[in-house]
């Protein structure tokens, strides 16, 4: 369960590194991939911040999570600068790739599926 404290964080880091990312992002990973920031999670001890990515426009997301991660020291300052007024500590940045709409859409093209094959079963309406 987290604190209301760490949801003010999370909710802090989340409004920051969002247009950190669309700011940045052009220069890591091209103009062509969208990132946007889902959810963020903040450890107890406010030190990890584990920030969860949305990307689209590409096939390999994993490479793109790559270069995002090969450009930190980048991010973590530049999100350093934007939060120095809020934060007492800047805390470690971690990325995480935020599979739930790809999962969404895998399930909903299966159902899709099913239900033109009519192995969905009988429905209540029938």
């Amino acid at each position: 369960m987290e604190s209301k404290r760490q949801k003010q964080i999370a909710e802090t880091v989340k409004r920051n590194i969002g247009p950190l990312l669309q700011q940045e992002g052009p220069y890591i990973y091209g103009d062509d991939v969208l990132v946007t920031v889902t959810s963020v999670k903040m450890s107890p001890d406010m030190s990890i911040a584990k920030i969860y990515l949305s990307i689209y426009n590409t096939e390999n997301k994993q490479a793109v999570l790559l270069q995002i991660e090969d450009q930190y020291f980048r991010l973590k300052q530049s999100f350093a600068h934007r939060v120095r007024k809020h934060l007492r500590r800047t805390p470690e940045l971690q990325f995480f790739m935020d599979e739930t709409l790809d999962e969404m859409y895998r399930l909903n093209d299966l159902f899709n599926r099913l239900e033109k094959e009519k192995q969905m079963g009988k429905s209540e309406e029938e």
